[in-house]
């Protein structure tokens, strides 16, 4: 490439503009800096010494003398939230909202993080109502969200079912939440005495049309499992024993695992029509299909109540051969030493020295196997001894796989 003359002219002034655009950014700086108040320059000092409550009180009075700073404010209150330091994330937040000439914009993110922070401290009804403030701002859908929540914790089940329905009309995504709000919903309105088996109808249809609207549907899901429970309980309130039959197998057929919640139920329907063989029938096929702790003590106990000690035993050792188990094994002996003890009294000439052993054995073999004997939820490791299908540790909900603890490890 040729060498052009104008190229000589050309650096000097290009390395020219360049000083001066450099001297005009430093004098600004030091213009900006100098703007700053000494409360800044405070604030920040009592931060690096460990003095957050002095640092707070000299930030309050920087955004007094300078309305720029309201993002600082809002990082702060940020970081004492996230560090649980609700009262200072309180005090900053409020501290915004005292202003008068605070523009609405920022306003409105104040009343937002200040319903976070109250969210966060456990004053739901203060949080709600700041929460319920922002709901038509651009903050809607984070408020919304939190708003679901509060309800949840507060089991108001018909509001956390109208803030859904809002927030699906902001986002367009499912909400599987929603199906179980709805079961709550009818689960209450049948432990009312009397039942209102209307509103429960109407709760449980409602379910079954959030169910069948979600963008992923699943083959024994825990939703599922619990409709269909549910709309067994109905039939059994209105006294149609031959629908609550149907729905109760249904969960045996379409969500198998969850056939331990609803065994002892579906072996009374028979039992009522007179039945009860065929029903323990059905049990024992389903158990030999997909077997658990829950549906092995009731076969268990139901053979060993109407057909006798064998075959009560002969059950239990094929099962416990197939899949060992301590709480299968607890259960045996425990039946074990209730026979032994009837033995004893009908002959006194038994030994008691035998009973002693297996007593001995049993005790030991119960220690261990009762802290299996719990559900677990998947997420936090919350165990209970009943079933929940939300989780009281973590509030997540179809956390719960319905088996005991032993049978999941």
């Amino acid at each position: 490439m040729d060498f052009e003359p104008w190229w000589l002219i050309a650096v000097p002034v290009l390395f020219g503009l360049g000083w001066i655009a450099a001297r005009v950014d430093i004098r600004q700086m030091l213009s900006e800096t100098r703007s700053l108040p000494d409360s800044y320059f405070k604030g920040l000092n009592f931060i690096l010494n460990e003095e957050p409550d002095r640092a707070i009180d000299a930030f309050v009075e920087v955004a007094k003398l300078d309305p720029e700073t309201t993002e600082l404010h809002f990082a702060l209150g940020s970081l004492f939230r996230r560090r649980g330091e609700m009262e200072r994330a309180i005090r900053v937040h409020q501290s915004l909202l005292s202003r008068a000439d605070l523009p609405q914009a920022e306003r409105e993110h104040a009343l937002h993080e200040i319903a976070h922070d109250y969210l966060k401290a456990g004053m739901l009804d203060r949080a709600e109502e700041a929460f319920l403030q922002v709901e038509h701002t651009r903050f809607a859908v984070s408020a919304v969200r939190a708003l679901i929540r509060i309800y949840e914790s507060e089991h108001d089940w018909p509001r956390a079912i109208e803030a859904v329905k809002r927030l699906t009309a902001l986002v367009d995504e499912p909400v599987p939440q929603l199906v179980h709000y709805q079961c709550e919903q009818a689960l209450s309105a049948l432990s009312q005495k009397p039942a209102k088996l209307d509103v429960a109808q109407t709760a449980l249809d409602a379910a079954e049309n959030a169910a069948r609207i979600l963008k992923v549907q699943r083959k024994g899901a825990a939703y599922q499992a619990r409709i269909a429970i549910l709309r067994a309980a109905l039939c059994r309130a209105k006294g149609e024993s031959g629908p609550e039959r149907v729905y109760l197998e249904s969960i045996l057929s379409d969500a198998p695992d969850y056939a331990g919640l609803v065994a002892a139920d579906l072996l009374e329907n028979y039992r009522q029509s007179g039945q009860v063989d065929q029903g323990l029938a059905i049990l024992k096929s389903h158990y030999a299909l997909y077997p658990s702790l829950d549906l092995f003590n009731l076969v268990f106990r139901e053979l060993r109540s109407q057909e006798g000690y064998g075959p009560a035993w002969a059950f239990a050792r094929e099962a416990l051969r197939s899949k060992p188990s301590l709480l299968g094994l607890d259960r045996l002996l425990e039946a074990e030493l209730a026979v032994d003890h009837r033995a004893q009294a009908d002959s006194p000439a038994a030994t008691a020295v035998a009973q002693a052993d297996l007593s001995l054995l049993r005790s030991l073999i119960h220690k261990h196997s009762q802290r299996l004997d719990r559900y677990a939820c998947t997420q936090c490791g919350f165990e209970a001894r009943n079933y929940y299908w939300q989780c009281p540790g973590c509030n997540a909900w179809e956390t719960y796989p319905p088996r005991r603890l032993e049978e999941i490890r």
